[in-house]
């Protein structure tokens, strides 16, 4: 990392100095886009160990194997943390989200190179924690190690500073020659270069021959001035419902203090009430101040409790709808706003509506307009 006296600005490494600090970029010609690439480990950046595939390679190394293309770039790159994704967790993501924050204003775009298992969780909570951000923040990484004969890492960052040149703000997630808003990204494949899925939401952009190929109207508008809301409250469980599932799961988890819980439910909403009652456990949490939300198991489309009678039952006893969000959509919504509010009305207020478009509203949803590609 870079030295400053504010370790969130200034400073990086490349290959020539700038009045914001080192980066890379060719001398004259137009004003070149500034773009950030902050690297925080993953597979992108993974040497082979005695223990397997292990973050190696900083961001100078990231860059030199892009031959080229910095040139088309005012660069700079800093190393902020090395690491596996499976151990980037909420202290981590306020440490990336202030390091997005401070740079917005010096910067044209920002790329983020991450590992890919936890990725869609870190652009969901992004997507919150710095909500109106006004300059494209991408997230990226690869299958194979960049120093791998046949990574697509190295396409993926090119699509990445592609988008953060673009000048659309907001949180996205590029793979594979698509962009997908950050908050609607979903890893679906463990080794496959397609390894992320834009759920219930059109791509934002496509790479092809005619180069990066946007869709404006997949891209939430600003409502309101950036403000870093960096709060997260750790206390939130995922629960994956299963046939039979013993209720008394919900006394285990308020004896252990937690303040939230997300639940996979059947279909459009189904929970089990006859023999093993869930629905009244769910009564007893949100007594106890519990914030409860149910989304369904299904990858596509929304939950409806209005269609069944368990779903009615579960609205009966105050869970909160998550409709059409991802699991990691509204995992870390209910982190963050556990983090902003300890009122379950308030936690209530802002599921209720979208806040970077990880919900489409009840006429999108009732009209299905806006399905994935």
């Amino acid at each position: 990392m870079e030295n400053s006296e504010n370790p969130f600005r200034g400073g990086g490494r490349g290959c020539k100095a700038g009045a914001d600090g080192v980066y890379w970029g060719a001398k004259g010609g137009p004003p070149m886009k500034r773009i950030l690439l902050l690297t925080t480990g993953g597979t992108i950046a993974s040497r082979l160990t005695d223990e397997g595939l292990a973050p190696g390679l900083d961001g100078d190394a990231l860059a030199h194997y892009l031959g080229g293309l910095p040139d088309s770039y005012n660069l700079t790159v800093r190393d902020i943390l090395h690491l596996d994704s499976s151990n980037i967790q909420p202290e981590e993501w306020r440490l990336i989200a202030r390091h997005v924050f401070h740079a917005r204003e010096d910067f044209d775009g920002i790329v983020v190179s991450h590992g890919t298992d936890t990725m869609a969780y870190t652009a969901s909570v992004l997507s919150y924690m710095v909500r109106n951000i006004p300059v494209p923040v991408v997230l990226t990484g690869a299958q194979l190690p960049i120093e791998h004969p046949l990574t697509d890492g190295l396409d993926n960052l090119r699509t990445a500073f592609a988008m953060a040149a673009s000048g659309r703000p907001g949180v996205f997630l590029a793979f594979d020659r698509r962009v997908m808003l950050g908050c609607r990204a979903v890893k679906t494949h463990t080794t496959a270069f397609g390894a992320f899925e834009s759920v219930n939401w059109p791509l934002v952009a496509r790479v092809d021959g005619a180069g990066l190929n946007l869709r404006e109207e997949a891209i939430p508008p600003a409502d309101g001035p950036c403000v870093l809301r960096d709060a997260l409250c750790q206390q939130v469980f995922l629960i994956k419902l299963t046939p039979g599932l013993d209720p008394e799961i919900f006394d285990m988890l308020l004896r252990m203090h937690y303040r939230g819980v997300v639940i996979e439910a059947f279909g459009a909403g189904g929970l089990h009430f006859i023999r093993r009652n869930l629905i009244e456990k769910l009564h007893n949490a949100a007594q106890a101040g519990m914030a409860v939300v149910v989304c369904s198991q299904c990858l596509y489309e929304s939950s409806n409790f209005a269609l069944y009678q368990a779903g009615q039952k579960a609205l009966a006893e105050g869970v909160i709808q998550g409709y059409d969000m991802t699991t990691e959509g509204a995992v870390t919504k209910l982190m963050w706003a556990l983090g902003q509010t300890d009122s379950l009305d308030g936690v209530r207020a802002l599921f209720a509506k979208s806040l970077c478009g990880e919900i489409r509203s009840a006429e999108k949803r009732t009209a299905k307009t806006l399905g994935a590609e």
